[in-house]
């Protein structure tokens, strides 16, 4: 893997790639990455803010992808991981290597939402490796140890 190219995605939605391939980027880096988009703003009032957290990830195919939270009104705002899944998806990857929220202070583990969404992209992402505060690391599969969707495909039923 120590040859490809890690990719990143900027604010016009262009792709940049460098050459430090994703078994080069250190846990310290990957957190780094998300750290860089963290500031949050208020957008039409003070309540209802984008970019309180930061997520980066990295695929099995070696790209780096990003994103921020949406804080709205009525629960139609998203947590930073979905938006970095979301820039993943455009580029029809769906494997999590490793993953990382943080917000202005610190990592943040991932919610139950986003647990959830990483296993329904890919019943692989049960072995992603999540970032965790303290300097943790625990796989997906151990945050999420009996995942209703996980069972259904086991079975062969559908959701």
């Amino acid at each position: 893997m120590s040859t490809e190219l890690t990719t990143e995605l900027t604010t016009d939605s262009t792709v940049q790639s460098t050459a430090q391939s994703a078994d080069e980027l250190t846990d310290a880096a990957l957190t780094a990455e998300a750290q860089r988009l963290v500031g949050e703003f208020a957008l039409i009032k003070p309540s209802l803010t984008a970019a309180a957290v930061g997520a980066a990830l990295i695929t099995d195919a070696g790209h780096l992808y990003t994103g921020i939270n949406l804080d709205l009104a009525c629960g139609i705002g998203f947590c930073a991981e979905h938006s970095a899944v979301a820039e993943m998806l455009k580029h029809r990857e769906t494997c999590v290597r490793r993953i990382v929220a943080v917000d202005d202070e610190r990592v943040v583990a991932p919610c139950g939402r986003c647990r959830e969404l990483l296993v329904q992209i890919d019943r692989r992402n049960m072995d992603c490796v999540v970032l965790m505060p303290a300097g943790e690391r625990r796989t997906l599969r151990e945050l999420l140890p009996d995942a209703w969707l996980e069972h259904l495909l086991v079975e062969g039923k559908r959701a």
